[in-house]
């Protein structure tokens, strides 16, 4: 962790309302005129598209597992590294992974592929990630990122909304069959259970998304819950020590269910997260002007 060089990690797996959560913290770091170095956490990939497709081939043939959420298929060692680089002098380094043709145009380079790996700006205030693994540990490799992170933000579906999300996703707008999408959620649950999950252990400031609907076969339904079908849960960690009364005044129709945890309702996450990080933000700041 760092007063000068501070980090902020959003984790979550796929589904968990990444758009809701980008435009929180783009809102936050416009207002409070904050220069931040973003990393995209799909550009610490292994593999591109078509050595991934390669590569898990390969696994199958071998009876063996590979998935994007496990260390196999990832840089975890990497990002540690850029993490402790940014948190001890605010260096390190960054690349993209292109998802479509509009991105890969914009680099003249194929969707499915990185860009060169570059030096991050100079002067930045502060370092986001977002993606996958933003506090992995990886016991064997001695990885351990979330150690340098002085915000870890989890967000993540109730587990049968993410299969939900995941097979409607797939299904429409990549072509796959709900049989094809099923087997790459069964294939990767061993990572999911080692490697995501765990995070949410750690986190200093937890969402969870639970739909009010009847989610209990995921791999049949096909319509997927919306915000006004959903509460979100907040679990406070290491920032427990809200001002509650505030937070349930501004936030309609919340309560709370433990000491240390909120519940909203799910179309209110975005100006929850305005209301909760902006004064964290804040006041990360203004230390950091004092200290430098």
């Amino acid at each position: 962790m760092s007063v000068r060089h501070p980090i902020i990690a959003v984790t979550g797996s796929s589904g968990a309302g990444t758009t809701t959560v980008k435009k929180a913290f783009e809102d936050i770091f416009r207002r409070l005129k904050i220069q931040a170095a973003v990393i995209e956490g799909d550009s610490f990939h292994r593999y591109d598209r078509e050595e991934m497709k390669n590569a898990v081939l390969a696994a199958e043939a071998e009876g063996k597992d590979i998935s994007h959420f496990g260390p196999e298929a990832n840089l975890f060692e990497e990002l540690e590294v850029l993490f402790r680089k940014y948190a001890q002098d605010g260096s390190g380094q960054r690349r993209y992974y292109l998802h479509n043709e509009e991105e890969g145009m914009a680099f003249n380079q194929k969707p499915g592929t990185f860009t060169p790996w570059e030096d991050l700006p100079h002067d930045t205030d502060l370092l986001f990630y977002e993606g996958l693994h933003g506090g992995v540990i990886h016991k064997e490799k001695g990885v351990n990122a979330g150690q340098w992170v002085d915000l870890l933000i989890g967000v993540v579906p109730s587990v049968n909304l993410e299969w939900i999300q995941k097979i409607s996703r797939d299904v429409a707008e990549r072509g796959y069959s709900a049989e094809a999408v099923t087997h790459t959620i069964l294939r990767r649950m061993p990572d999911y259970v080692n490697y995501i999950t765990q995070q949410f252990s750690h986190t200093h400031i937890n969402f969870q998304r639970v739909p009010l609907v009847d989610t209990s076969n995921p791999f049949v339904a096909r319509d997927i819950p919306t915000a006004d079908e959903s509460l979100v849960v907040i679990r406070f960690n290491k920032y427990r020590d809200q001002d509650y009364t505030y937070l349930l005044s501004m936030i309609h129709d919340s309560f709370m269910s433990r000491p240390n945890t909120l519940v909203i309702p799910g179309g209110k996450m975005g100006f929850a997260m305005q209301i909760i990080f902006r004064p964290i933000i804040d006041e990360m700041m203004n230390k950091r002007r004092k200290e430098l």
